[in-house]
Parts: structure tokens; C-alpha cells; sequence
């Protein structure tokens, strides 16, 4: 029998677990799943049979949880129930690695920290981009004074009649926690504040808009990303539109996201601004550099290996050594409390200050 080096239980077998993070355990090599878990039956029994260190399907999570030679358990379920599913593998003594968001607000994010912390445990956010080469580069060039002071951030990310699986879990608040901020803005946000190193937040005001599909049944589009959730008798209560500014003790940032424009077009970029020199991140892919002493202007040309895999090892390794990596929940906390504060202000039509945030 091969010997694993990590035996641990998924608990969600959908679309980013069968998508990004199987496809890395099986190129890891060293990950026993000794639990696929999922409430429908059909997709844990599919990762059992794809992969051969995938050992048992089940649908009811708190049988992994029991097992003592399960260390670690990777939560991939819908937004709403990382709290519930992360408390209680906290509270049965595993360390725990979580798909992004946290979970749907602030106030449950903290507690899952602070139970982490009060039990020595790992709890790390599945914040993939930090694990990106490119932000890996730029993150450095920051602390090298490459930007020297980068006064403001403005990022992009808007596409054309992209609102996934309307109707479904992914329009409906109560299991998302919200729409494209909280399901793309948060890579985003999440990423400037990491190269931005440990900015904290001063002031902020928000702008959300749902205009795109007010009647499901007449929305219009090309293509629809998770169609296979998509239900034209269901709920859409959450943005497709979403613009904000924010201070902090670093730098202002500026946003615009959509899910949904009548534009027809795809603007996925992040701008960061230095009086030393700037940088365009092309988002997901490679950053054009310009040095404002030397007017030159650098495209950059470097490999980018899979994030999913570097963050999933890092997670494992962390759960040995006892440290904290860039993706513990405590590096990502300001980001969960940058989007509730932000959900926040948006419904509250005002900007919010200081300990309001």
C-alpha cells in the first residue's frame, strides 16, 4: 500500500473541488482523501472513482470528522456553510483549509479565528492569487521600494452578461452572502491589500447596483458560467454591479465590478500607482512594469505555476510546522472586513469611518 504523508477528508466535491483542487492533490502525490464528502451522492462518488487516493464517498461530514487519522479537512462547499462546517472541524480537532470567501460576514469570520486560535489549530482561506507568481513578484517589488510610495490602486473587474447560475446559489444572498463582490472582488481587494503589505483600513464608500437581471426569465446572454445551477423560477437578491473608493493608511483604492454590463468587453485588470513607478496587473496572468526614472516600460515573462496546488501543499506543511503562512485567516481577516464594510455602505447609501468599519 502507498504511504501517504497527509490523510485528510474534503467536505464539498462541486465544481472548484473537482475544478482546482483535486487535480492538485493528484499532482501533489502525497495527499490521502480518506473522505470525499458531499450532500449529493453523485459528486463525491465521482472523485472516488476518478482518483485513486480518493478512499470513501459519504454524505455526512461528521463521520470524517471522527476519525482520528483524518488531520485536516478541506471545506468547499457553498459560501453560507464554511462557518458550520469549519466550526465543527475546529471543534473536533482538525485544521482546516477553506475556499474564499471566509464565510458571509464579518462578525462569523472572527469567530472562526478565534476558535482557531483558541485551539492551536490552522485555519487557512483559499485567497489563491497570493500564491500567484505574478503578485508574488509585485508584492516583493513593493517591500524593494520598486513603486517607491504607491499612492493609489485602481482595478477593474467588469464583463459582459457574466452573471452565473442565475437563479441559483450563486444569485441568492442568503447562500452566497452576496454577488460580484463577494465572489470576484474578493481576489481582487484581497490581493492589492497582501502587496500593499498589511494596509489598514481608514474610510470607505460603496455603490451596488442589480439592474442586469431584475426578471430572470428575460436576462440575455451568451454563455453562462454554472449553468447547471441555474433556476429561471429563483432568486436573485445580490449585485451585479458594484463601484466603491477606500483609504487606508497605505494607499486609496478605487474599484468597478460587474458581473453584468452592456458593454461588450472584458476589463480584468489592477493598476497600482507609485511615484517611483507602476505596474499593470493583467489579472491572472503577467504585469506590465513602467520605472518612472527610466520611462522604460517591462513586460514581464516568468512561468506561473498552479496556485491551487502551492496554496494546498503550504496549508499541509503549516499543519506540521505550527506556522502561519500568507493565507492564515489572520493575514485575510481585513479583507473579510474590507467586503462586509462595504456591503455595509452600500446599503446604508453613506460612507463609513474608522470603527464603523
Amino acid at each position: 500500500m502507498k504511504k501517504y504523508d497527509y490523510t485528510v477528508a474534503v467536505v464539498g466535491c462541486g465544481r472548484i473541488s473537482q475544478g482546482a483542487h483535486f487535480p492538485a492533490f493528484e499532482k501533489l502525490g502525497n495527499i490521502r482523501v480518506k473522505y470525499a464528502c458531499d450532500l449529493i451522492p453523485e459528486k463525491a462518488q465521482t472523485v472516488k472513482d476518478k482518483y485513486d487516493f480518493v478512499e470513501n464517498a459519504i454524505t455526512d461530514y461528521k463521520i470524517a470528522l471522527a476519525d482520528p487519522e483524518v488531520t485536516a479537512v478541506f471545506v468547499f462547499t457553498p459560501n453560507y456553510a464554511h462557518y458550520t462546517v469549519t466550526m465543527d472541524a475546529l471543534r473536533a480537532g482538525k485544521h482546516v483549509m477553506c475556499e474564499k470567501p471566509i464565510t458571509v460576514n464579518y462578525a462569523l469570520s472572527k469567530e472562526m479565528a478565534d476558535e482557531a486560535n483558541k485551539r492551536g489549530l490552522m485555519l487557512n482561506i483559499g485567497v489563491c492569487n497570493r500564491f500567484h507568481k505574478s503578485v508574488e513578484l509585485l508584492e516583493e517589488m513593493n517591500r524593494e521600494g520598486k513603486f517607491g510610495n504607491i499612492y493609489h490602486v485602481y482595478c477593474s473587474f467588469r464583463d459582459f452578461r457574466c452573471i452565473p447560475g442565475l437563479g441559483g446559489d450563486f444569485t441568492n444572498k442568503a447562500v452566497a452572502g452576496g454577488g460580484v463582490l463577494i465572489d470576484w472582488g474578493v481576489h481582487f481587494l484581497d490581493l492589492i491589500l497582501y502587496i500593499l503589505g498589511g494596509a489598514k483600513l481608514q474610510t470607505l464608500t460603496c455603490d451596488s447596483y442589480s439592474e442586469m437581471a431584475k426578471d430572470i426569465k428575460a436576462y440575455k446572454c451568451r454563455s453562462m458560467w454554472a449553468r447547471e445551477t441555474e433556476d429561471p423560477n429563483g432568486v436573485n437578491d445580490v449585485e451585479d454591479f458594484i463601484t466603491g473608493h477606500i483609504r487606508t493608511d497605505k494607499a486609496t483604492i478605487s474599484f468597478n465590478g460587474a458581473w453584468a454590463q452592456n458593454l461588450d468587453q472584458r476589463d480584468m485588470y489592477i493598476d497600482f500607482l507609485g511615484d517611483k513607478g507602476g505596474a499593470r496587473l493583467d489579472y491572472g496572468k503577467q504585469f506590465i512594469y513602467c520605472n518612472g526614472e527610466t520611462l522604460e516600460s517591462t513586460e514581464t515573462d516568468h512561468k506561473i505555476p498552479g496556485m491551487y496546488r502551492l496554496e494546498d501543499i503550504a496549508f499541509l506543511e503549516s499543519t506540521v510546522s505550527g506556522v502561519k503562512n500568507r493565507n492564515h485567516i489572520d493575514n485575510v481577516l481585513e479583507s473579510a472586513k474590507l467586503l462586509d464594510a462595504l456591503y455595509r455602505s452600500a446599503e446604508q447609501k453613506r460612507e463609513l469611518r474608522g470603527d464603523e468599519i
